[in-house]
């Protein structure tokens, strides 16, 4: 395999690895952006303060991610933007109202903290169902029909239900008390309208779209194919599972930090979205855009992605290693929201 075939593939790669970076870190801090409106006033300082260390760098792997898009193929980035102008400008002031809405809610009078919080869902609900409905649009290769749109909606509100289900798992992780057992009832009912809404976006692709369909139901095909849902239905029945047994936990079990087991949602959801990637990867290799344009014509010249590679050999290692060490450094239970 010479450099104009390997290099495509090593920069889609990483690109996925980029992106599903970013739909696991930012996802749940969009996940409690969404679930805020439902916790008390207290509440919600404590989750405020088990992303507030994380958040904005999370965000850094959607940079990433966009970037090696434009660098390396940059005819699918232009085709890209082009059908996706108007849903990525929502996503930007989502993420701008966030973010002034993070720091303005500690500034400003108790009274008006209110006001700020419901921003801060605000922008992280027009973050989310604009993110799902890009995903939605772009699987079916920004098809006009009306069957198309459709999807990009379901879509849209899937994945708004993923986060929040990743979300709330992380608040579980993080959290103790009447907190992490009321985040619990939260990530139970999310956790069941994502699988509905896993189940319908699967039985919806292969029927709307031929070339899915092929890839899915031919043999031998449909047996490499068939591990992926069977996991994943696997995974979150076990969640399921787990969360019926923490509800089940008395008061004084509840108030006691630090179990053990808090972990096994997040870590549910992670597997989850790792086979939702999978799938999307096996569905549309070797396509940048479905159906349209594939890795090696999109590819920027290879003298360019050889130069363009020795930066990602730094800057990814330096980015894994900085997400390491501030979730090592923050780790445990978060504690009450202090500004100094």
């Amino acid at each position: 395999m010479n450099a104009d075939t390997l290099l495509p593939l090593i920069f889609a790669g990483l690109m996925a690895l980029a992106f599903f970076m970013y739909a696991i870190l930012d996802g749940y801090d969009l996940g409690v952006g969404l679930l805020l409106p439902a916790a008390e006033d207290t509440q919600r300082d404590i989750m405020i303060a088990s992303i507030g260390p994380f958040w904005d760098a999370n965000e850094t792997w959607l940079v990433l991610g966009v970037g090696i898009l434009l660098i390396a193929f940059p005819q699918a980035h232009s085709l890209v933007m082009s059908h996706l102008y108007l849903p990525v400008l929502v996503l930007l002031t989502g993420l701008i109202l966030r973010g002034v809405a993070f720091d303005f809610r500690a500034k400003v009078p108790s009274a008006r903290k209110a006001l700020w919080d419901r921003l801060f869902f605000l922008g992280s609900l027009l973050a989310s169902l604009s993110q799902g409905y890009m995903l939605g649009h772009y699987v079916l290769g920004f098809d006009t029909s009306l069957w198309a749109y459709g999807f990009a909606a379901l879509s849209s509100v899937c994945v708004t239900a993923a986060y929040a289900y990743i979300g709330g798992s992380w608040l579980i992780m993080k959290t103790s008390g009447t907190l992490q057992l009321r985040v619990a009832r939260w990530v139970q009912r999310c956790l069941w309208l994502m699988m509905l809404g896993i189940a319908a976006v699967s039985v919806i692709n292969p029927w709307v779209s031929p070339q899915i369909f092929d890839k899915w139901f031919s043999l031998p095909e449909a047996i490499v194919l068939l591990p992926i849902p069977l996991l994943c239905g696997l995974t979150m029945l076990g969640v399921a599972r787990y969360l019926k047994h923490l509800l089940n936990r008395t008061q004084n079990e509840v108030d006691v930090a630090g179990h053990t087991d808090d972990w096994i949602p997040f870590a549910g959801a992670v597997v989850v979205f790792a086979l939702s990637f999978q799938g999307l990867a096996y569905s549309f290799y070797p396509w940048v855009v479905p159906f349209q344009i594939n890795l090696w014509d999109a590819a920027a010249a290879t003298e360019s992605l050889s130069f363009v590679l020795v930066g990602l050999v730094i800057v990814f290692p330096a980015i894994l290693g900085y997400t390491a060490l501030s979730y090592r450094v923050f780790w445990g239970k978060a504690t009450e929201l202090r500004y100094y």
